[in-house]
Order: C-alpha cells, then sequence, then structure tokens
C-alpha cells in the first residue's frame, strides 16, 4: 500500500464487503457464544427473526416509508433555501460578511434542542418532523456551499471578465458550473446528517416511524428489534449514498476528469 494510492473498482468492492462479512461474524461470536448476555444483545438470527416479524405482522414498512418522506422532505426544504443562500454569500463577500456570523452561531444549535419550541409552533405532526430536520440541515448547507463558492479559482474568474463577462455573467456561467459538483456533494453529505435529525424528532412526540418503533422496543427490551431498525436506517441511506454518487456522475461527469 502507498498513500494516496487509488485502489480498484472490484478490489474495494471486495474489502467494502469483507469488512461487513468480519463484523457480522465478530457480532455472532460474542452473541452466539454466550459472551454477551442477549437481553442487552440480539444475536444476528435473532434479530432477523425479530425484524422479519416486524414487517409481516407490525407492518414496519410502513413506519419506513413514513420516515423516507420525513428524511426527503426535509432535506429538499433546507436544500431550497440553503443553496441559494451559499451562493449568494460565496459569490458576493458583503453579504457573506453580513450573514456568515449569524449562520456560524446558529449551525452550533443542536436541532434537538428546538423540538420543543417546534412542537409548540407546529404540533406533533408532519410538520414538527420537518422542521426539526430543515433547521439541523439548513445552516451546516449554507456555510458549506459559501466557504466552496468563496474558493472559485480566481484565473477562472479573470478569464471571463477578459472575454466580457458581466458579474451577473460570472455567477451564472462560471462559479456556478464550477462548484455544482461540490454542492452536490455537500448536499450527500449533508442527507447523511439527516437522517440523524429525523429519528431524534421521532424519538419525542412521534406515533410512527423507524424512530418510534426503537423508542416503543426500548421499553419492552426488545433489543432485536432495536439492532433492525438501526440496520435499515444504515441500509437505506447507504442506498441513498449510492444513489447520489450516480447521479452526480451523470450530471458532473467533468468532475471525475
Amino acid at each position: 500500500m502507498r498513500p494516496l494510492h487509488p485502489v480498484p473498482p472490484g478490489t474495494r468492492t471486495v474489502l467494502g464487503i469483507a469488512f461487513f462479512v468480519l463484523f457480522v461474524a465478530f457480532w455472532a461470536w460474542i452473541t452466539l457464544g454466550g459472551h454477551v448476555n442477549r437481553i442487552f444483545l440480539a444475536d444476528p438470527l435473532s434479530m432477523l427473526k425479530d425484524g422479519w416479524r416486524l414487517l409481516v405482522e407490525d407492518r414496519f414498512w410502513l413506519d419506513i416509508l413514513i420516515t423516507i418522506w420525513r428524511v426527503f422532505g426535509g432535506f429538499v426544504l433546507a436544500s431550497i433555501v440553503a443553496v441559494p443562500i451559499g451562493i449568494v454569500m460565496g459569490a458576493w463577500k458583503p453579504v457573506e460578511a453580513f450573514l456568515e456570523p449569524f449562520v456560524s452561531f446558529a449551525r452550533y444549535l443542536p436541532a434537538s434542542a428546538f423540538i420543543p419550541l417546534l412542537i409548540l409552533w407546529a404540533g406533533i405532526g408532519e410538520l414538527e418532523k420537518l422542521l426539526v430536520i430543515f433547521v439541523g440541515s439548513v445552516f451546516q448547507v449554507i456555510l458549506i456551499i459559501a466557504v466552496k463558492v468563496g474558493s472559485t479559482r480566481r484565473d477562472l474568474v479573470e478569464a471571463a471578465y477578459t472575454l466580457g463577462a458581466t458579474d451577473n455573467g460570472i455567477v451564472k456561467r462560471v462559479i456556478m458550473p464550477a462548484n455544482a459538483p461540490e454542492i452536490a456533494e455537500t448536499l450527500r453529505l449533508v442527507l447523511g446528517w439527516a437522517w440523524t435529525y429525523v429519528i431524534v424528532a421521532e424519538l419525542i412526540g412521534s406515533s410512527s416511524g423507524i424512530g418510534y418503533m426503537i423508542i416503543n422496543s426500548q421499553s419492552r427490551l426488545a433489543t432485536g428489534q432495536i439492532i433492525f431498525g438501526i440496520i435499515v436506517i444504515g441500509l437505506i441511506g447507504l442506498l441513498s449514498d449510492f444513489a447520489f454518487k450516480a447521479l452526480n456522475r451523470w450530471l458532473y461527469p467533468w468532475s471525475l476528469a
């Protein structure tokens, strides 16, 4: 192995799968081997049985769909607001000087701290869940995009001015295309954070969703169901991550050059 030396796609896939195999093997060894009490950590076989029971008898797939809707709904709202503001902040420095102190302040505020207020303002319905994800995501996206846009190569900007571009033309024809792959990558990363926020929102004042199932299972010491819910979140996140990467490669092939 050499530092920063790329790994062939086939080898990368094999190594990634190998880690999961080793992880499950270790999990099975400590649980089925009696090294850990199954009350505190269910074994893989019990987890699969509990998961199948949840899907077939308790219609857990409806909770999964509800959580997916909440994640993507809140994330899309945050993206619609954050992307334009981030571009404007990065492109025009007076706007950055005006907004950055507040955005930097707000992004450190935990979304979970707003849940009591959001319940008072929006009730315990779907709007409250969407707002939790919105609050947790929007300021992160704004600041990251502003930093990336502000780091646009100056030689590209100067070349465009030399060719007669206007100020608005610089933003539309240089800054936005140059940073579009980075903006898409930022959204992909923040989408992972949105899953954290929705589970926190569903743990409090909710009657559906994956987080609701997890907190109910915790009261019954049903660790198999808890682990199954966590794994479902990870699998959905992994699939959405792969889909986001594929979409980015298709939309911005020049970023791979």
